[in-house]
């Protein structure tokens, strides 16, 4: 998983907290690097899982809120990092339907040893947007944090709806996002 995605975790978790939640979460997780990560660097995903666990312990908050959070946090983040993949559009469907297609490709280039979601989509109507996100990793609910947070860049009243297409994790899942007309 892209160091960039342990970064902001844990600068989301010192804003929203404080600097010694995240010393605590990042002695609780045990992980090997004691928590020292480069956004450029590669990590195992069960660091990542390993510190949202200690958080949610910490914080006594559950783990799907959190991951959801955090996904909505990184939305924000990347629009500020990354301008150039989110102002060529104006609406959220158009930038959610690129996101497999060109987003990912460009990552690709910076780091080929990514593996990354796949992320399809499927326009229902000019309302309505179905998106497919599939992984090894079970981020759905990230997923879905993201797809919060983009329809909030673009000012977007929408809602999510969510089917779980793997009944023992969330490594399939399939959104219905439907923007709410007057």
């Amino acid at each position: 998983m892209l160091g960039v995605v342990f970064t902001e975790f844990l600068d989301m978790v010192e804003e929203k907290f404080d600097l010694d939640t995240v010393d605590a979460i990042i002695d609780a997780a045990k992980i090997e690097n004691d928590g020292a990560y480069t956004a450029v660097g590669s990590y195992s995903h069960r660091d990542i899982v390993s510190l949202v666990v200690a958080l949610s312990q910490h914080a006594n908050a559950p783990v799907d809120d959190l991951v959801h959070a955090f996904g909505h946090h990184l939305a924000g983040r990347f629009a500020k990092l990354y301008p150039q993949f989110f102002d060529v559009f104006t609406d959220p469907f158009e930038f959610l339907s690129t996101v497999d297609h060109h987003i990912h490709r460009e990552v690709k280039k910076l780091y080929p040893n990514a593996q990354l979601p796949s992320i399809k989509t499927e326009q229902i109507d000019e309302h309505s947007l179905a998106v497919v996100y599939q992984s090894h990793r079970s981020f759905g609910k990230l997923a879905e944090g993201l797809i919060q947070g983009a329809l909030d860049y673009y000012s977007c009243d929408a809602t999510v709806e969510t089917e779980n297409l793997s009944p023992d994790d969330a490594s399939n899942v399939r959104f219905i996002v439907r923007k709410n007309t007057v």
